[in-house]
């Protein structure tokens, strides 16, 4: 039943992986069909055609790989300076430019020298490339919104976890009370748990953040808490002493190693799924973003760790970088846990979210041959046409993005050898959830 079920969480996450790259390259063929861009393809997937079908001037279809998939747009690049496709050169670097070149006219048909991808204003070059990501952006969106409404997070409440017993400096990194030690105020003012506290002070409270903000902002304080117990509520009364308790992040998490004197109380907060309000939900995302993009700044700095992961002894750290392998096994697991199949799907859900986030962001760098890349170089045309045009100068026509081609493949060489390393790394020690 575990490796049926293992089996179902990996064809689950394939199906989203090919809803999430037929959802981006949408992006791409829509706007580009608007902008009259002529379009001979439009595949997810490489590698040999499994089924294609051809609608109007285009070509659908699914390829063997699903690592990702594109759209064959005519005229990605500019002609040469004489207007036409220069021959073929015995310079490698020459070489790579014009078969770039070469490949973007090969389905030149009559009338097409108006439906050239070149041709567009720069705007609008930036409109078609962006639209791919931008699909990736609003399906993580649309999804984690979706599930943190509707479903909830697993987070801190207001329900009492566990009660200390005593009062201990968090920095000393011990569990048992020592002989002197001073009774936890929560303990002395009878909190048990499974409580549920309702009001600080007569305040209403319904989250954990707001009620440790309060009990931090008060040492030395006499406060009453109001507490739902048997599903009655009742009120105690607790001195708040002064203690060296953990920095926080802001996000609920703590800063490891940094500590602050603060009220305390002494309880550890039970966790449960919680729905969250919308603005609730768009902060969480702000900071997945955030997070994202410092992942991604990060990155260079975890090939070390990858690398001794997959052919050292070293551990395959919880934040490492995974592939497309490794994202369809964690998939697969959660379909395993024991939780109740509302949470494997919510689950499985932000795994797919977290797949687009990363997607867009990726996409996003100002590298070809990624769409970033391509952003990039209509930008800068932009920039050149416009400043020409102030200073009164001559058009300097399109930029020729083609020229570029060797640093592309330099980059896709690198991209390339980092997915065969996180590939390795997935499969001979991958991570795992719990």
């Amino acid at each position: 039943m575990t490796t049926l079920m293992m089996i179902l969480g990996i064809v689950v996450f394939a199906v989203g992986l090919l809803f999430s790259i037929a959802w981006h390259e949408l992006g791409h063929l829509s706007t580009a069909k608007l902008f009259g861009i002529r379009v001979p393809q439009y595949m997810v997937g490489f590698g040999p055609t499994i089924w294609s079908r051809n609608k109007g001037e285009t070509e659908y279809g699914v390829k063997a790989i699903p690592l990702g998939g594109y759209i064959r747009m005519i005229g990605m690049f500019p002609p040469g300076p004489d207007g036409r496709i220069e021959a073929r050169s015995t310079s490698p670097f020459r070489g790579m430019i014009e078969d770039a070149r070469s490949a973007a006219f090969e389905e030149l048909r009559p009338g097409d020298e108006t439906r050239l991808f070149y041709t567009r204003k720069p705007w609008k070059r930036v409109i078609v490339m962006f639209a791919g990501p931008f699909m990736n952006l609003i399906l993580a969106v649309a999804i984690f919104l979706g599930v943190m409404m509707t479903f909830g997070v697993q987070t801190q409440t207001t329900t009492v976890g566990k009660v200390s017993d005593c009062v201990i400096e968090q920095s000393e990194k011990r569990t048992k009370c020592a002989e002197g030690d001073e009774a936890a105020p929560a303990k002395a003012a009878g909190l048990r748990g499974g409580d549920r506290i309702v009001a600080f002070d007569g305040v209403a409270v319904t989250d954990w953040s707001a009620l440790q903000s309060d009990i931090r902002a008060n040492p030395g304080k006499d406060v009453t808490l109001t507490v739902e117990r048997d599903g009655k509520q009742l009120d105690l009364t607790a001195h708040l002493i002064r203690n060296q308790v953990s920095k926080t992040d802001g996000d609920g998490g703590y800063v490891e190693g940094k500590y602050v004197d603060a009220g305390f109380l002494g309880f550890t907060p039970a966790s449960g799924v919680v729905q969250q309000s919308f603005g609730q939900s768009v902060d969480r995302m702000g900071g997945m973003m955030q997070n994202g993009v410092e992942s991604l700044v990060a990155l260079p700095s975890k090939i070390p760790a990858l690398w001794d992961a997959a052919f050292g002894d070293g551990p395959r750290e919880a934040d490492s970088p995974m592939g497309v392998v490794g994202a369809a096994r964690v998939g697969g697991e959660v379909f395993t846990l024991d939780i109740p199949p509302e949470n494997q799907i919510a689950m499985m859900l932000f795994l797919v979210a977290g797949f687009n986030l990363s997607l867009f962001l990726f996409n996003m760098l100002p590298l070809l041959p990624l769409d970033g890349g391509h952003i990039a170089g209509a930008l800068w045309e932009s920039l050149r046409r416009n400043t020409a045009k102030l200073l009164r100068r001559p058009d300097p026509g399109p930029f020729d993005v083609a020229k570029l081609m060797p640093v592309a493949y330099v980059v896709a060489g690198i991209f390339i050898c980092f997915t065969i390393l996180v590939l390795i790394a997935d499969v001979v020690n991958p991570v795992r959830i719990s």
